[in-house]
């Protein structure tokens, strides 16, 4: 049975810290290859992003640190939860990535895990730590666009 649309592309994770700690100058999608009592708990929703990054071992890309809860109708064929995970690439993204991390201070960071058409992907992205002032300018500016979206409500709660 086909599932609707609107279902197609469904979020399974998200690295919610990732825009306040990171700056994000680019984003990638890439396939992730996985196991089976993986895949059904990524069904179920159980996974956690958030010391997760990307790195380049021998050629291939790897996703590191991805906790993936074991599967538990699985029994003995969980593999372990935080192993590594090969991203499925193109040869020349991967030449072009491995460039850009090998500047200072770049890294890659997974973003968003989520289904397209049926398949995991992880949405990645490429990334410079933010500094404390940074952060600072972050938090200043989310708290005056909440003071907005504030302000607007009560001016259209008024009409």
């Amino acid at each position: 049975m086909a599932r609707p649309k609107s279902q197609q592309s469904d979020v399974i994770a998200s690295n919610r810290k990732a825009s306040f700690e990171y700056e994000i100058l680019e984003t990638f999608e890439a396939g992730i290859a996985l196991l089976g009592p993986e895949v059904k708990s990524l069904r179920e929703g159980r996974a956690n992003l958030a010391d997760a990054y990307a790195m380049v071992r021998r050629g291939e890309m790897l996703l590191v640190h991805l906790h993936i809860s074991p599967y538990e109708k699985a029994g003995r064929d969980n593999p372990d939860p935080r192993r590594d995970r090969r991203l499925l690439l193109h040869k020349a993204e991967i030449r072009r990535l491995t460039g850009k991390v090998a500047e200072r201070g770049f890294t890659l960071i997974p973003l968003r895990l989520y289904w397209k058409n049926g398949r995991a992907k992880v949405e990645l992205g490429l990334a410079r730590g933010k500094r404390r002032h940074d952060k600072r300018e972050t938090i200043r500016r989310r708290e005056t666009d909440r003071e907005l979206a504030r302000a607007t409500r009560a001016k259209h709660r008024s009409k």
